[in-house]
């Protein structure tokens, strides 16, 4: 699953990433992010963009129903320490295939998708995530 996450500050991250999706602590997602950060999303085959943390607390809210989480990464690329406008930044450019379970009214369902997620981290933070969803549950792709 997380095996093939490389042992780094950011590999660390992203870790720290799925476990509290999997605990479903928002609070601990929301810490990870600047308090300005933007995440644009493709999740719902629009995009949504979602600016500062409450924001962020409603796009988080999605992961109530997730019952499992299986991550297997395809492509990792990290940037450290990279000088930009006089501020250090990190980057992550990643490909996942997802497996989850979504526990919902009607039981349990299983879904499968690709993402294409990139980061944009400030002074250890999150401040611009693309949270690109690349095949959606039912096989179609964006």
């Amino acid at each position: 699953m997380l095996e093939t996450v490389p042992s780094t500050k950011i590999g660390q991250m992203y870790k720290d990433h799925i476990e509290m999706i999997l605990k479903k602590d928002i609070e601990g997602l929301l810490d990870q992010y600047d308090p300005e950060a933007t995440l644009i999303s493709s999740f719902e085959k629009v995009p949504r963009v979602f600016h500062g943390r409450e924001q962020l607390r409603e796009h988080f809210n999605g992961i109530l129903g997730i019952e499992g989480l299986e991550t297997s990464i395809g492509f990792w690329g990290e940037v450290n320490d990279m000088s930009f406008e006089g501020t250090n930044i990190d980057l992550l450019m990643i490909t996942e295939a997802i497996t989850l379970k979504l526990k919902g009214d009607r039981g349990s369902l299983f879904a499968k998708m690709r993402f294409a997620d990139s980061w944009v981290i400030r002074n250890g933070k999150i401040l611009v995530h693309f949270a690109g969803m690349v095949q959606y549950t039912d096989g179609s792709l964006s």
